[in-house]
């Protein structure tokens, strides 16, 4: 599972014109799903979500979680970061879960999530989304299960 973390002061997701999730203060996430990836990887991810410190502490070192501030989160499926661009000129999605296993994986990490107490809202799966955000510093994180990065 592949997932980009960007801390926010606000996020929102739209479809259709129509406001479908937003978060305040916490993360907007990109979850991608790999083909093979398990409840393990999930497992992975929530953990690592929920426990990264990249919030600033009283002495303005990234040393709280969105635990730590009560932060909430916006959460996006998007199986375009499972892209290969390394050859030619359009990426190939081969990596990429089958939408019925990807989509339960990603529910999985959502309600894991919550779970744990952070709010979670999410945008559609499969939908054509548009997200807006303020990034806050920026700070953006990449995390994948398999790669441990």
């Amino acid at each position: 599972m592949r997932l980009v973390i960007q801390r926010v002061l606000h996020a929102e997701v739209s479809v259709d014109g129509a406001q479908v999730g937003q978060c305040g203060h916490g993360y907007m996430v990109l979850c991608g799903a790999e083909t093979g990836d398990t409840q393990q990887d999930v497992d992975y991810c929530v953990q690592k979500t929920a426990y990264l410190r990249i919030f600033e502490d009283d002495q303005g070192k990234m040393n709280r979680s969105i635990l730590d501030i009560g932060g909430s989160i916006l959460a996006i499926s998007q199986f375009t970061l499972l892209g290969d661009a390394r050859h030619g000129r359009r990426p190939g999605f081969d990596r990429a879960e089958r939408p019925e296993q990807a989509k339960a994986l990603y529910e999985q990490y959502c309600q894991s999530l919550r779970a744990m107490g952070i709010p979670v809202e999410c945008g559609i799966f499969g939908a054509d989304m548009k997200v807006s955000l303020v990034n806050d510093g920026p700070v953006t994180i990449l995390m994948d299960s398999r790669k441990g990065f």
